[in-house]
């Protein structure tokens, strides 16, 4: 006398596999929600580091404080000044804008723009 082998069922194994998937999906749309409000943010640094750049050298063009209009410019577009330097009529400026925050970690972005006269 043979004995057979009890029949394995399948069942529910699609189940399984269409959650995992639909996790590696979230996951993968949750990693590329970041990385798009990464790159917006670079953005707007750049762009408010490019705005205070030109007020601060046409302040120092009107003989007024450079620094003192970057920093009221980044302000205005939502970054933070966090280093203007002058040499001549060129003015050198670094911003600083609040990132996304993800698992805990800060992705603050920092810009740099120098504005001036051509040479």
């Amino acid at each position: 006398m043979t004995r057979r082998r009890p029949v394995r069922s399948e069942r529910g194994a699609a189940a399984l596999l269409t959650l995992a998937m639909a996790g590696v999906l979230l996951l993968v749309g949750a990693a590329l929600g970041v990385v798009g409000a990464v790159l917006a943010a670079h953005r707007q640094a750049q762009a408010a580091a490019d705005l205070a750049a030109v007020a601060g050298a046409r302040s120092v063009a009107d003989g007024d404080d450079a620094c003192a209009a970057a920093a009221g410019l980044a302000r205005a577009n939502g970054a933070t000044l966090t280093g203007c330097t002058t040499d001549g009529r060129d003015v050198r400026v670094t911003v600083r804008v609040t990132g996304p925050r993800w698992l805990g970690l800060r992705a603050d972005l920092d810009a740099e723009a120098r504005a001036g006269p051509a040479r």
